[in-house]
């Protein structure tokens, strides 16, 4: 779900686009599920990932992009600036934002 790479993390995501609000829903087999308000359309839900993953665990929005997976449900992220470790406290049992 959550791995060390050279500078950051790679978080491996099962995104729910159109919920009701935006949340860390927690583990999903192993991936995180999120669940985010905006549409699937024209990078607005990867827009929206991006935005909750920076708030969630204290860092820039410019330090989360998609890897892999923009079109997909299933995503990879990387997010430089946080450890692994400081990234599984955050975000263990699920939040909202």
């Amino acid at each position: 779900m959550i791995a060390a790479e050279d500078g950051g993390i790679l978080i491996r995501l099962k995104v729910v686009p159109g919920s009701r609000q935006d949340a860390i829903a927690g583990a999903y087999g192993d991936r995180l599920k999120v669940k985010v308000a905006a549409p699937p359309e024209d990078g607005r839900a990867n827009e929206a990932v991006c935005a909750l993953l920076a708030r969630t665990l204290g860092v820039h929005r410019r330090d989360v992009s998609v890897v892999s997976g923009a079109t997909n449900p299933e995503k990879v992220v990387r997010v430089t600036g946080v450890s692994e470790q400081a990234a599984r406290s955050l975000m263990e049992g699920g939040t909202r934002a």
